[in-house]
């Protein structure tokens, strides 16, 4: 695994772990089903992390017999499991915040509680921009996953404190929903997540935009005279290529396995493309 992913994943793990710690201890003090719902929510966020890290390191691996063409499924999967956990999760929180709903708790609003909150948006921001860098530069589908799953923990907290806030003035309500709001956010970033990934699941094709880009490059190779067709489909987050090359059909049999080869080797150094498969008609 290159370095930069593995330590993508690494720090994403330290910081749900730490982030996890905080908010239990002042959940339990505080009694905020708000807070508790956060705790939850960086409980999801560890076995997302944990996951992530083994997934992405998994999809690295080289192909073997039994995977002939490598393990990049393993990344979708991973998101697409975690996004099932994320929606039992936040049914839980739901269920409680209405209880506490029905019948108000005492709710203790220490200081730490704000400064936890403030202190979990801070750390989520910054982790969201990077894991955005770090998905795009590797196109990591689990880390992309992340990043959107950081970005609605920020705006998860930001209800959390409200709630908070709304109890310190004696409206236990306003704890209750802010609970039911974090539950939604959580079912939100499992939604985006399924979504995305259900689409390498099922072997989405490439866009128009990107497969003109392929006929383009393709063409300009020297001996093709035209592409009559192409399809491609996800495998993992990669794409396999079907391509029909057209040339010349006074040239030898070498000559012709030459360009699609050619053709082959050039498409397989993008980095979205895995596999080529060339067929060649003579014309």
């Amino acid at each position: 695994m290159p370095y930069r992913l593995k330590r993508a994943t690494d720090i994403a793990l330290v910081i749900n772990i730490f982030l996890f710690i905080i908010k239990s201890i002042v959940g339990i003090l505080s009694n905020s089903i708000a807070v508790i719902s956060e705790a939850l929510n960086s409980l999801t966020d560890i076995l997302s992390s944990l996951g992530i890290k083994y997934a992405v390191q998994l999809s690295r691996e080289k192909p073997d017999p039994k995977h002939q063409f490598g393990h990049t499924p393993a990344q979708p999967i991973a998101a697409f499991i975690l996004a099932v956990f994320a929606f039992v999760v936040g049914i839980n929180i739901i269920e409680e915040s209405v209880k506490r709903l029905v019948a108000p708790q005492n709710i203790n609003t220490i200081p730490a509680v704000y400064v936890v909150l403030i202190i979990t948006m801070i750390i989520k921001i910054t982790l969201n921009r990077y894991q955005i860098k770090i998905g795009k530069m590797f196109n990591s589908p689990a880390i992309k996953a992340a990043s959107v799953d950081s970005i609605n923990d920020v705006l998860a907290s930001s209800i959390a404190l409200v709630g908070v806030i709304g109890a310190a003035y004696n409206l236990k309500f306003i704890d209750s929903i802010a609970g039911i709001m974090v539950a939604m956010f959580i079912f939100k970033t499992g939604y985006e997540v399924a979504k995305e990934n259900l689409d390498y699941l099922m072997g989405r094709s490439a866009s128009k935009e990107f497969d003109e880009k392929l006929k383009s490059i393709a063409k300009e190779i020297k001996g093709v005279k035209g592409i009559n067709d192409l399809r491609s489909h996800y495998v993992g987050n990669k794409f396999h290529i079907e391509i029909h090359i057209e040339v010349n059909k006074d040239l030898n049999t070498k000559a012709s396995h030459d360009i699609g080869n050619q053709v082959k080797f050039t498409l397989e150094k993008l980095e979205e493309v895995q596999k080529v498969f060339v067929h060649i008609d003579p014309v």
